[in-house]
């Protein structure tokens, strides 16, 4: 009878292996990525998960023939030695001593992909071939930098005490309100996919204090621009017993840097493949919404024609006021008006017109939004009604603030977005694995 013990064995060598392995047979596995026949030898490079390995076949150093069942597109089992690169010492192949085929594609590739990148393809291509295009190791490498951000992301978080939850996605209303909301019909019942976290983390703080989530939300939004999704990941936290809004924008600033100083440790090919520029992360400056409204007027000499949020032209003009009078490529922007923000924004005391809540600029573009939630619960009716609100329609919700609630407050932040301006696509596209958007529901 046999029987598992859970230990995980390989007898594959990574490339980064490979100095350690030098003058030794090995095995490795991938996917054929190109061919290259040469006169008298043939390169054959091999995919693997996160790296592309140049193996050597040639007659002079091996009884192993080479035939025309090698072909691009192949998984394969390959046996070689380590050795040097002859063209770059600080790099190593493998002489190819047997090709085990593992698998064949029933078709040639439509694309080209074992290029640098796929130059001259359309977006809509790029994206209905996805399946085939994320082979593309500098549109793989996308991924692989998103994946060290949501890394970050949690690994930060856990080390300050945060609790990761999973909340649900079919919910009874909508934390947001408004008409950007997608509907479905539930056993009969009316009811709506989440377009955040937002009641579930607030409902747990009293519980576990802080949490945050890494998931999917919801916006029926009609908008098809280079910035917007239907569908996207949010990472999302909460935090209770703050004693200012002020505190959540300080643990975004150290989640970020945590971040960043990861993508540079651990994701450094991927950085030089895509040419990433690292922001240098030291002090995130803050500015309030109507000054940050007065600066636009005063320094660049436009017209505010919407006195409750900014234009993305505005947007992109203050974060070119932060680089130039800061150095920063972030900028905190507080205090928006109470009309803007949802209703369980906690209104200024100062001023009730205001809220205590920010948004994150990133290179001239919003990728966080965040603040002070109301935790008083008579307040929070009061709020709801005084906006046409029926508060028995939030019974759960409200539930928590009945029961007592802490100080709190939290932030949702776009994968997609950051990542998207962190490297410099023009399209959000791009940084959504397989993205929804209003025309598209495939692959």
């Amino acid at each position: 009878m046999e029987k598992m013990d859970g230990e995980i064995k390989t007898n594959c060598v990574a490339y980064k292996d490979f100095p350690a392995h030098a003058g030794e047979e090995v095995v490795i596995k991938g996917m054929i990525h190109r061919i290259r026949e040469m006169t008298g030898f043939a390169f054959v490079i091999i995919r693997t998960a996160r790296e592309v390995i140049q193996c050597v076949y040639s007659p002079d150093f091996s009884d192993y023939r080479m035939d025309d069942t090698v072909v691009e597109g192949c998984a394969v089992k390959v046996t070689g030695k380590i050795v040097k690169d002859q063209t770059r010492d600080d790099r190593y192949e493998m002489q190819i001593h047997g090709i085990e085929v593992l698998s064949t594609p029933a078709e040639q590739m439509p694309i080209v992909i074992n290029k640098k990148q796929l130059d001259n393809i359309p977006l809509d291509l790029n994206l209905n071939m996805r399946p085939v295009t994320l082979r593309n190791p500098k549109e793989r490498a996308v991924f692989k930098i998103q994946e060290g951000i949501a890394r970050g992301f949690r690994e930060f978080l856990f080390a300050q005490g945060f609790t990761e939850i999973r909340t649900p996605k079919i919910n009874a209303q909508g934390a947001e309100g408004g008409a950007n909301i997608f509907k479905l019909d539930y056993f009969g019942k009316q009811v709506f996919l989440a377009q955040s976290p937002q009641f579930y983390k607030q409902m747990l703080v009293p519980i576990y204090e802080r949490v945050f989530e890494v998931g999917p939300v919801f916006r029926a939004e009609h908008h098809d621009t280079s910035r917007h999704l239907n569908e996207y990941i949010s990472m999302d936290f909460e935090m209770g017993f703050i004693d200012s809004f002020y505190d959540i924008m300080n643990m975004e600033t150290g989640a970020l840097k945590y971040i960043m100083a990861l993508l540079k440790r651990d994701y450094a090919e991927e950085i030089a493949l895509l040419n990433v520029n690292l922001p240098e992360i030291g002090e995130i400056p803050i500015v309030k919404f109507m000054d940050a409204k007065d600066i636009i007027v005063k320094k660049f000499k436009k017209k505010i024609t919407d006195f409750r949020d900014f234009e993305p032209e505005e947007e992109q003009l203050l974060g070119k006021w932060a680089k130039q009078e800061y150095n920063s490529d972030f900028l905190f922007v507080t205090h928006y008006p109470s009309e803007k923000r949802p209703f369980y924004a906690m209104d200024d005391p100062a001023d009730p017109k205001y809220t205590l809540s920010f948004d994150l600029l990133f290179r001239g573009i919003e990728i966080t939004t965040g603040g002070q939630r109301i935790h008083d619960y008579n307040e929070q009716v009061a709020k709801m009604k005084a906006r046409g609100m029926n508060p028995d329609d939030f019974e759960s919700y409200l539930m928590a603030h009945k029961y007592g609630m802490p100080p709190h407050g939290g932030l949702g932040l776009g994968l997609e977005r950051i990542t998207m301006h962190l490297l410099g696509f023009k399209n959000v596209r791009y940084a959504s694995m397989f993205p929804r958007d209003i025309n598209r529901v495939t692959p």
